[in-house]
């Protein structure tokens, strides 16, 4: 019994470690229901989805959202959203419910719908931003009419079992919380007004159920040593290598190569480490009172671009960046106290999209950093990131020992020219004379 207890702890921390990510302790999606007004048999409530995420978003083909019905309610209408099938209605004469399913599926509308298909903050596909890439982005929202329930906030009947696909699996979600009504102003600012009934539902991310191996490896160079530390061998898993197709095949030819599967399989370019994307660090320049180094992002899944693509790093010296060239960079101080987190991504219009494999399938920007006297160093790869992070997934990053090293006369006491050409002219002195 004790055994089946501890395992049971076990697990229980286990699981709600992996949802916490150090780089982002507070980011979740908050799904916000607002009851609107009572309806003869329901209510109608605006559905609100806000990505506190700072930098994990929600790309193409965008969010699913399901729940179960406490009771057996059904969906009139809906505005600004749609469910993926309608279930069976045939116990209704008349108006037909535009879904009957005890756990609806919703999807965001497509750009394009017509006006009167349309609410505020809807149909963009699902594509929701990260908070701290775009926070007016980082929001979608429908409206639903549900029948056969409560009308009154003590009948009402909260919805239960939610669950959240962003696109793909990785969020868990808690159950509803009523909490304090929303409040609205009016375009005037001069009169609020608030909702009839409010419940939150919090979703959290964990990288371990969206994926047991890493999405994205990184691999390290520097203009002190020729040798490149690349992606450790099958860093993200290598069940693709039988599928792989190599960057010169006739395959790259066929019409049609670079379309998406609706399951979003990937088809990789056949490498060592087997990873859609791989981040390159390079240590390009050491000044005086600065250094440089250049980030490069290659995308090596020919079925994929990436829209509002971040890159999150962590290391000590992004306390004090001085330039980033062709990149937007927002610093990320979740702990107030430490500033060692960044976050670059597109520049809008520029380089935002990361397009698929091939030879546009690629982003680059350099970063002007300044030094402090007291902790700069080259030696033991402090130059290199501690983590880094893909549109939210952490990284595979090389093991330490594989880091580029300095050469064995710059490890040591640094020695002068001038001073090693003098110690050779005595010798060769002392020799002449005897």
């Amino acid at each position: 019994m004790k055994l089946i207890l501890c395992t049971l702890i076990f697990f229980m921390i286990f699981s709600n470690a992996e949802a916490y990510d150090p780089l982002d302790p507070f980011g979740n999606i908050t799904i916000k229901w607002d009851i609107m007004s009572w309806t003869p048999d329901g209510y109608v409530a605006v559905v609100t989805m806000n990505n506190f995420q700072m930098f994990r978003h929600i790309m193409s083909p965008g969010w699913t959202l399901g729940w179960s019905w406490a009771k057996k309610e059904v969906i009139w209408t809906m505005v600004g959203a749609q469910t993926t099938e309608q279930g069976d209605c045939s116990k209704f004469k008349g108006n037909t419910p535009h879904c009957c399913q005890r756990t609806p599926t919703i999807v965001d509308l497509l750009p394009g719908v017509p006006y009167n298909q349309q609410f505020s903050n809807c149909c963009k596909g699902g594509v929701v931003a990260s908070w701290g890439q775009d926070p007016a982005g980082a929001v979608s929202a429908f409206q639903v009419s549900v029948g056969l329930a409560g009308t009154s906030n003590k009948t009402v009947k909260l919805p239960k079992n939610f669950t959240l696909l962003g696109p793909g699996p990785g969020y868990t979600c808690g159950p509803a919380k009523i909490v304090p009504s929303t409040v609205f102003l009016t375009p005037d600012h001069r009169r609020k007004t608030q909702a009839l009934m409010t419940w939150n539902v919090t979703c959290t991310y964990s990288q371990f159920l969206a994926s047991k191996n890493p999405t994205c490896c990184v691999s390290f160079s520097s203009f002190y040593n020729d040798t490149i530390t690349p992606c450790p061998s099958c860093s993200c898993g290598c069940q693709n290598k039988n599928n792989c197709i190599r960057s010169n095949s006739n395959q790259l030819k066929q019409v049609g190569i670079n379309t998406p599967r609706k399951d979003n399989a990937p088809l990789l370019q056949c490498t060592h480490h087997m990873c859609p994307i791989r981040v390159h660090w390079h240590v390009k320049i050491n000044y005086r009172d600065y250094w440089r180094v250049k980030i490069a992002i290659t995308n090596f899944n020919y079925k994929m671009n990436y829209t509002q693509w971040t890159l999150v790093a962590q290391h000590p010296n992004l306390d004090n960046v001085t330039q980033v060239f062709s990149f937007d960079y927002k610093p990320l101080v979740p702990y107030q106290s430490i500033n060692d987190t960044g976050m670059f991504y597109g520049m809008k219009f520029y380089n935002d999209l990361l397009m698929e494999a091939g030879p546009f399938g690629n982003v680059q920007s350099e970063v002007l950093l300044q030094k402090n006297k007291e902790t700069f160093t080259l030696k033991q790869g402090w130059a290199f990131p501690r983590k880094v992070y893909f549109n939210g997934d952490e990284c595979k990053l090389p093991p330490p020992d594989a880091y580029p090293v300095l050469p064995n006369s710059a490890e040591g006491n640094p020695i002068s020219l001038f001073t090693l050409a003098a110690s050779v002219s005595a010798m060769l002195m002392i020799l002449y004379v005897w």
